[in-house]
């Protein structure tokens, strides 16, 4: 077994009730580490080009890192994966919380779950052994009923569990895996394809601890991280403020998305910033596994809507997705959304960002009340957002096409509305408007998975000074946030590098631990006497393998875009007058290309690059 590992993988195969364990060698642990690395693998290797992703062909795969269950803070991750109904390529996603540390502490590094069960089940792991049990009687169970009932029959209210709600249950396309109520591996639709194969929840109880090549040396990072918990800025404002501490500046500075991104400025935004929600509806806050610095909102709403603290609270992305973009000051019911997504298993930006498309599509006359059920769908109707969410969770009227990924919603709604959805590949588009950060923008669009603000990078961060991993890695000048230069892509190409490389680690970006201390800590966990080299490699394998996925299942260049909407320039606000430069972004595409080995036109990442990473077996395939 190697160290920070349990050398055990679990197959579930649904249509046969068979469940087995594999026990792969050090060398794969270390060339895929984990995450995003184990994701990439096994859906290149076993999903069969052309499978439906959400027929009994697809896989999910429920994987750790070399850092999951270790007891420091941002350790509490992990990655859900498959072949995305969302953008029918591939797709995963993260989640914090507890489910992760407690899957590695039962025995295993991940599970891959095939085929389809012809009734309900659960998959219920202990300490080392699995089994598929009986879900009939919790189908159509919210998150948290399901939750409740699993513990009561099981015994044990220490289980943790990852679950659909009826938005899985209904492949809502854009549903999300829901861990602890409140944590969700919340994009590419990932809910989707469990609830096509009637699984609705792994739960585990793990008992064991992770091995470790150096105890010592793990401690003494421990104790160095913990001490400096205590004076790091960003660790602090994230302790205080969280993700919705962000929203005020946004606006601020004329860049918080509202009305479906058509503008950058919300008039009710004191109302739903970080600030009004500790003034009002706040009562805890809340975290993740080993974690000390507990980021997480709990909310808790009595009237005119019943909301659950159990649910957790909206972080920035809901606030922004279902707040301002849907022209919604109403904070309370902001947090009703947030709550029913937990409960029913929807990505809170898909289902946003979805609503805020429908809105505009009903202000432009593209949808009508005929169309509607009734509802006036109008920017800032509160109560009309809710049904919303109610319908599409349900596949009820509207949300029967609005449940749909964005391509597939606009082309069934017709008469132009393809021109409203805000999407990268059928998923939608984060609340971190690309005219203010256009290296961001690019990073959407060459995103593996679509749309996703932790995959590239954060412009303004690089405008004033380079610090952290860029400039361990050889940047040193700064370069201004409108630009789209090759200096910028070059930051792009790192920093998203090491975005993939974290993701294989399933470590937390709120975390600030740098890269020595992390190859310190990698190192002490698994006595590898690894490198900076060695692990950035890792990244640009799984991220080499999810694009080689794409194009083998038909994604062309022309799908690394934007919306038209960012090409053209605010009329309002601070930033009135910014765009992005269409001739620009298209250029800074190529040059992406041409630095991580992708070919220009077709995008099929070069036999070279293949046999340099390892690879070589992805060629063709």
């Amino acid at each position: 077994m190697p160290n920070g590992y349990n050398g055990k993988i679990i197959r579930v195969d649904l249509s046969a009730r068979i469940i087995s364990v594999e026990e792969p060698e050090e060398d794969f642990y270390r060339s895929y580490v984990g995450g995003r690395g184990l994701i990439s693998y096994f859906l290149h290797r076993e999903v069969k080009t052309g499978a439906d992703p959400l027929g009994p062909d697809n896989k999910l795969i429920f994987a750790t890192g070399v850092l999951t269950g270790v007891p420091i803070a941002g350790s509490g991750r992990h990655s859900v994966g498959a072949k995305s109904p969302l953008t029918n390529g591939y797709g995963d996603a993260e989640a914090g919380g507890y489910w992760g540390a407690e899957l590695k502490h039962a025995g295993f590094d991940a599970i891959i779950v095939e085929g389809k069960s012809d009734v309900p089940v659960y998959l219920w792991i202990e300490d080392g052994k699995a089994e598929i049990k009986n879900a009939s009687h919790l189908w159509g169970k919210t998150t948290g009923q399901c939750q409740s009932i699993i513990r009561q029959e099981l015994g044990d209210k220490s289980i943790r569990v990852a679950q659909i709600g009826i938005g899985g249950e209904n492949q809502v396309r854009y549903a999300c895996v829901i861990n602890d109520l409140s944590h969700a591996a919340g994009r590419a639709g990932m809910g989707a394809v469990m609830g096509s194969k009637n699984l609705k929840a792994v739960a585990v109880r793990g008992r064991q601890k992770v091995a470790l090549a150096n105890p010592g040396a793990v401690s003494s990072i421990i104790k160095w991280f913990n001490e400096d918990l205590k004076t790091n800025r960003g660790a602090l404002n994230m302790s205080e403020n969280g993700t919705p501490g962000i929203l005020a500046g946004f606006n601020m500075i004329g860049a918080l998305p509202t009305r479906n991104f058509r503008e950058g400025v919300f008039e009710g935004a004191d109302k739903i910033s970080g600030q009004a929600m500790k003034e009002s509806i706040l009562v805890s806050k809340h975290g993740c596994y080993a974690c000390p610095i507990r980021c997480k909102q709990t909310v808790a709403v009595a009237e005119p809507y019943d909301v659950d603290s159990a649910y957790g609270g909206p972080e920035y992305e809901t606030l922004g997705s279902f707040g301002s973009n849907c022209g919604i000051d109403n904070l309370k019911a902001i947090a009703k959304a947030n709550e029913l997504c937990n409960a029913y298993g929807l990505d809170t930006i898909s289902a946003g960002d979805t609503i805020a498309f429908a809105m505009e599509c009903f202000e432009q006359g593209i949808l009508t009340e005929k169309d509607t059920g009734g509802l006036k769908l109008n920017f800032g109707d509160a109560e009309a957002m809710l049904q919303l969410v109610e319908m599409i969770a349900r596949r009820e009227g509207l949300g029967k096409i609005l449940a749909e990924d964005m391509v597939t919603a606009a082309r069934e709604i017709g008469n132009g509305a393809e021109e409203y959805a805000m999407h990268v590949k059928g998923q939608g588009i984060p609340m971190h408007e690309p005219r203010l950060k256009p290296g961001a923008g690019v990073g959407y669009a060459i995103s593996p998975t679509g749309a996703d603000h932790n995959h590239g990078m954060h412009d303004t961060g690089y405008a004033r000074r380079i610090g952290g991993v860029i400039r361990a890695l050889g940047v040193s000048e700064t370069v201004p946030a409108q630009d789209l230069n090759p200096a910028k892509i070059r930051i792009l190409v790192y920093n998203s590098l090491w975005q993939h490389t974290k993701n294989c680690f399933v470590w937390c970006d709120f975390v600030p631990l740098g890269m020595d201390k992390m190859i310190e800590l990698i190192n002490g966990i698994t006595g590898w006497n690894t490198n900076t080299w060695e692990l950035m490699k890792v990244g640009e394998r799984c991220v080499t393998l999810a694009q080689a996925f794409n194009v083998r299942e038909g994604k062309t260049k022309a799908a690394d875009s934007l919306p038209r909407r960012f090409f053209t320039p605010y009329t309002s606000g601070p930033m009135k007058g910014v765009s992005i430069n269409e001739e620009d972004f298209r250029q800074a595409v190529d040059t992406y290309y041409a630095m991580v080995g992708w070919d220009r036109e077709s995008g099929i990442p070069a036999l070279a690059k293949l046999q340099e990473l390892g690879i070589e077996w992805a060629a063709g395939v």
